[in-house]
């Protein structure tokens, strides 16, 4: 009895000792079936199986090898691929050559794992997933549309890069774009579809700006069971409130807005918003221009977001704004912008985890550079190239629990490689010249 009062078990006494032992093994096993719900399983791509895979041996020689984890480059590096993995790592005269191997020369070049995209929205470009992987984004996840929206791209016939899919992100009405989102009216509603989502081979669940915490809640705690994560877009919830209900990531700087300002202030802009979807376009500016992005609100909420291990992805290209060569200057998209990038750099420097989303198409970039620019915004907001790099490779990873196969220059890894000539640790517009980029050992450019 003392045992099973240890354990927590609240059962009654039952003087036959065979019976009751009984008893409390069917208990634990009722309870381990209500909280497992259906079997989680690893998190795959959905256009995995229509990837090929690298059947030769190549040896990459002489490049500045940059791991994803933030260490030390080793210059002068090699690295063996065998049938897409990455088998061996380190000093080129050291590391042994098989017989056969192809062998590739980059000297004067760095190697790194392929870009990871943590926010890429199609919007019906055609092509656009191909063009990211000629720019070096081996792996991407649109965090709202439906997995149909890319069966173009994946029967396109040309290399893409691997496509982790949320499905639509789920909003209440009347819901902000009406074509990626699931309308839910109530947290049964929001379960069942999280279930379905993963079912159909969703990688992660979002969750839009109109979910209140309780449903998020319920969300979380469906998606969690399913062995998914969950991120959230948030305009009139408050970003501590949903990652206490279970939130795992955060899209966009601009959702915590509501988390730096006085409540009373704070409610004004979530009534604006709940009126009126469109009024946070203007709104967001009008907001971070008067917020103290180094005040005891803004150290609470950094030291918050450390505690609970919340990824952040800043998204900064979609709020860019740049004064104009000519005409008037909007000195509040200015001063706003300036305040969310310095808020960036503050969650870096607090330990925050910060991961790299290009949004796809963004103001100040040309068509498929939108994650070069992000990049060097985040390098602009106060990162070093190095912790750029990490959030674009490793930190990204773990924030698609996708970290024991991609994300890293590492034995036993897939080989999505990139090779850029110059040296991004030291100008991070390097990865405008990216020369060649391998997917599961196979080149796709610069064959």
């Amino acid at each position: 009895m003392l045992l099973l009062n240890t354990l927590g078990l609240n059962l009654q006494k039952i003087k036959i000792a065979g019976f009751y032992i009984g008893i409390v093994l069917l208990a634990a096993g009722c309870n381990s079936k209500k909280t497992t719900g259906k079997e989680s399983q690893a998190i795959r791509a959905v256009n995995e199986k229509e990837i090929g895979t690298g059947k030769n041996t190549v040896a990459i020689t002489g490049a500045t090898i940059i791991d994803g984890n933030g260490g030390e480059p080793v210059y002068d590096g090699c690295v063996i691929v065998t049938d897409g993995k990455i088998v061996d790592v380190g000093k080129n005269g050291v590391v042994k050559i098989p017989e056969g191997a192809q062998v590739v020369d980059a000297k004067g070049r760095a190697l790194l794992p392929g870009l990871i995209d943590s926010h890429f929205h199609l919007d019906g470009v055609k092509d656009l997933p191909a063009l990211f992987l000629q720019h070096g984004v081996t792996s991407l996840r649109d965090p709202g549309a439906w997995i149909e929206a890319y069966d173009g791209e994946r029967q396109s016939g040309k290399p893409i890069p691997r496509l982790f899919l949320a499905d639509p992100h789920l909003d209440m009405f009347p819901p902000a774009y009406p074509k990626d989102a699931y309308v839910v009216r109530d947290a049964d509603e929001a379960v069942y579809q999280v279930n379905k989502m993963a079912d159909r081979g969703a990688s992660v669940i979002k969750v839009y700006f109109r979910l209140p915490s309780g449903i998020i809640r319920e969300v979380c705690n469906a998606a969690h069971k399913r062995g998914l994560p969950v991120t959230g877009h948030l305009e009139v919830t408050e970003a501590m409130e949903a990652i206490e209900a279970g939130l795992d990531g955060i899209e966009h700087i601009t959702s915590f807005g509501l988390s730096l300002q006085p409540q009373i202030e704070g409610e004004k802009y979530r009534q604006a918003v709940l009126a009126d979807n469109n009024a946070r376009k203007q709104g967001r500016y009008d907001v971070w221009k008067k917020l103290d992005v180094n005040g005891q609100k803004a150290d609470s909420l950094s030291k918050f977001l450390v505690r609970k291990g919340t990824f952040v992805s800043p998204t900064l290209g979609a709020f860019e704004y740049q004064s104009p060569a000519e005409g008037e200057t909007d000195t509040v998209r200015l001063a706003g912008f300036g305040q969310m990038k310095a808020f960036t750099g503050k969650l870096k420097k607090d330990g925050v985890k910060i991961v790299v989303g290009s949004h796809s198409m963004i103001t100040y970039a040309e068509m498929g550079w939108a994650y070069q620019r992000e990049m060097e915004l985040l390098v602009d907001s106060g990162l070093s190239p190095a912790q750029v790099i990490s959030a674009a490779t490793m930190e990204n990873a773990r924030f698609f629990r996708i970290d024991d196969r991609l994300g890293s220059i590492e034995k036993g890894k897939i080989a999505d490689l990139i090779l850029v000539k110059g040296d991004p640790l030291k100008d991070i517009s390097a990865f405008r010249n990216i020369e060649k980029v391998m997917l599961n050992g196979v080149w796709v450019k610069g064959k």
